[in-house]
């Protein structure tokens, strides 16, 4: 199994010298298992994923399932630019998020609309098929994919890939709090060899200024890491305002609790 990063920014790309060796470009990762590609979320940087993509596989078609956490321009904004998209038609892409609140056909379509975009979906030559999912597993030729929702405005999926031998989590834009919602993402994350998630915010200004806000914090993110008995945990989601020194010094403090931490940055491999 291979895990790369291609987008780790929260809520708005920020493509700022101060920012670039973390990166500035919004949700995207990418696993590849035995050749199948799953993509969760697709911000900013999926459109450097795609550009990749065109350059390993050129003339020759592929596919790949494509999960979205939710909605939110941030996880969503890189599809308008995805090469791979218009450059062959016999690619085939397979969406699945929840419709819960926005079919999800029409949440995609919607976004490249008049007056938003100048083109619309109907540009794009490749297969585009769209699966609604909620909670619960969807089985693969190699993995298992559990879904649960963690608390988000207008909600979001945590995915935990699951291979025989190796597990990775994606859980992003989780707010701690609601007892429902922290068992969810302990269970997710329970024994898994990587856990990616949410650390947006300091402890301190999410106490202070960004509770309801939906995201979470290194502490949680450590204090999820220990009771799940995570292997590694990633810290994911970095806050716009957050330059590459100050993330640094997250990782520092956060290893004084648990030792296996690392932050996501742009470009990041991680194998298993």
């Amino acid at each position: 199994m291979q895990i790369k990063f291609w987008g780790v920014r929260g809520s708005t790309p920020t493509p700022q010298p101060e920012n670039l060796r973390y990166g500035g470009n919004t949700s995207c990762v990418e696993v590849r298992l035995n050749g199948a590609i799953y993509i969760f979320d697709c911000g900013t940087g999926f459109r450097i994923l795609g550009k990749q993509l065109t350059s390993e596989f050129g003339d020759k078609p592929f596919h790949a399932h494509v999960f979205l956490s939710h909605f939110h321009w941030d996880h969503i904004q890189g599809i308008p630019f995805f090469g791979p998209l218009y450059n062959n038609k016999e690619n085939h892409f397979f969406f699945h998020s929840s419709s819960r609140t926005r079919k999800l056909q029409h949440a995609l379509e919607d976004q490249m609309s008049d007056p938003y975009f100048p083109v619309n979906m109907n540009e794009m030559k490749a297969h585009r098929n769209f699966y609604d999912m909620e909670e619960g597993k969807l089985a693969f030729d190699d993995c298992v994919i559990h879904s649960k929702w963690l608390n988000h405005p207008q909600g979001c999926l945590g995915f935990r890939l699951e291979t025989d031998d190796k597990v990775v989590v994606y859980a992003t834009d989780n707010e701690p709090g609601p007892p429902l919602f922290d068992k969810n993402v302990r269970q997710l994350a329970e024994g898994c060899d990587v856990l990616i998630y949410d650390a947006q915010y300091l402890p301190e200004q999410y106490e202070s200024e960004k509770r309801g806000w939906g995201h979470s914090h290194w502490r949680e993110a450590v204090n999820i890491a220990m009771q799940s008995g995570a292997k590694e945990l990633i810290l994911f989601h970095h806050d716009p305002d957050h330059n590459d020194a100050r993330i640094d010094r997250i990782v520092i403090e956060a290893r004084n609790y648990y030792p296996k931490v690392r932050a996501a940055s742009e470009g990041m491999e991680i194998q298993l």
